[in-house]
């Protein structure tokens, strides 16, 4: 299996109310392709970080193998709600992506 964990700082030009309402969306549309993208096995997108944090919010997700990571990446549906939801809102992403 393949992790792959993404960390995202939203633009400082969003009040807090707003911020909270672009994470939701985001959850919201990563958890949503649980069903829909083949070899997804387990996502979670994580939106309460605590005071200490630097980022605003985190993708947890594992995959049944690199292939269906890469199918991920370019999958209408994922592509949708990166450029969606995710891209437009985000300043910086980080990623991470290993065997287990």
């Amino acid at each position: 299996m393949v992790k792959h964990i993404i960390i995202w700082t939203l633009k400082e030009e969003y009040s807090e109310q707003e911020k909270t309402d672009i994470k939701r969306g985001i959850k919201e549309g990563l958890e949503g392709l649980k069903d829909k993208v083949p070899g997804i096995v387990e996502i979670k997108v994580y939106i309460d970080g605590l005071a200490s944090s630097n980022a605003d919010l985190m993708l947890d997700s594992t995959f049944t193998d690199e292939e269906a990571l890469k199918g991920y990446a370019v999958h209408p549906e994922h592509v949708a709600v990166a450029n969606g939801k995710v891209r437009p809102f985000t300043k910086t992403r980080s990623c991470f992506d290993f065997e287990v």
